[in-house]
């Protein structure tokens, strides 16, 4: 009876510890997951935009470039309306693809709308409005969270103005929307990132030499990228593999510091983000304002009149 009891007493302190350990690797790990692109900051953050308001997209794309938005200064609840991001860059831009080959940049976007903004239904769409988001495939950031928008990556030659129909809420029906001032912030990326989701450089970085030293040998790999053997001062040999595509700005019998460049910096794209602001109009609000022009006009008109009629008597009184 003791043998069996010590025997589930250690079983029990094996599973203990196995459980405590997996909660300790989940902790530990987890957060240092670097993901930027849509689907990886999906899948990591809970919200795109940090308590700073910087965009975690900019966590892989560390580079920083222009992007713009355009929204109306106010809407009607319940309407379709655009907003429309653009990233801008220069067509003859050509990345380093994973591969190793060069070619076109690719767009994302992220959109964070104020809470009751979502993306408009098809069956509310226009037919103009239905052909400028003709091929994009626009989905929520969560199921939780259908005011946040992203899209990517798609080809950036033909989507540097990305449309996005948003339905505004209707405060009448949805107690949380109010007639208020909203902000819409936006992010927008061109071409690939610095850094892979797991922490790694990615092929598309600066290359930096790993050790001090002159270069004895420039070797040329059959699957692409080179092996750089660089002849250290402290009698010793480093050899710094580079990835596929990078272009070299060193050649055989040059000397190296530690950390300077070694090849030209490929990377072409970025990320950037701005913000808006929008009202949420109430229609009574501007049937009021008609209505007081309308009356202010109107008083104005007889007010002139009637200065009119004033002067023409007090003439004629004179007259008299």
């Amino acid at each position: 009876m003791k043998l069996n009891s010590l025997i589930n007493l250690s079983q029990k302190s094996i599973y203990s510890c196995t459980l405590l350990l997996t909660i300790l690797n989940i902790i530990c790990v987890a957060p240092n997951s670097s993901n930027a692109f849509p689907i990886y900051a999906q899948q990591a953050y809970e919200s795109p935009r940090e308590a700073t308001g910087r965009i975690v997209c900019a966590n892989c794309h560390l580079a920083q470039k222009p992007v713009e938005i355009e929204a109306p200064q106010a809407v009607l609840p319940n309407t379709v309306f655009e907003t429309v991001v653009k990233i801008p860059y220069e067509n003859t831009a050509k990345q380093i693809l994973g591969n190793g080959s060069k070619g076109g940049l690719n767009v994302g976007a992220v959109v964070i709308l104020p809470e009751g903004f979502k993306l408009a239904p098809a069956n509310r769409l226009s037919p103009e409005l239905k052909e400028k988001t003709k091929n994009l495939y626009i989905q929520p950031y969560s199921t939780k969270q259908n005011n946040i928008l992203v899209i990517g990556p798609i080809p950036g030659d033909k989507n540097k103005e990305i449309v996005f129909p948003i339905l505004s809420p209707d405060p009448a029906k949805d107690k949380q929307a109010h007639f208020f001032k909203y902000p819409i912030y936006v992010g927008g990326n061109r071409g690939r990132g610095q850094i892979y989701p797991t922490g790694d450089k990615s092929n598309n970085n600066l290359i930096s030499a790993s050790a001090s030293g002159k270069i004895s040998k420039i070797e040329a790999l059959d699957k692409g990228g080179f092996v750089v053997h660089i002849a250290s001062t402290k009698d010793s040999e480093v050899n710094q593999n580079i990835p596929a595509g990078v272009e070299l700005k060193i050649k055989e019998g040059d000397t190296v510091q530690l950390d300077q460049a070694i090849s030209k910096d490929p990377n072409v794209g970025g990320f950037g983000q701005n913000e808006t602001e929008i009202v949420l109009q109430s229609p009574n609000r501007i049937k009021g304002m008609i209505a007081f022009f309308f009356v202010s006009v109107l008083a104005q008109i007889f007010f002139v009149l009637k200065k009119k009629q004033f002067e023409k008597v007090q003439a004629a009184e004179m007259n008299f």
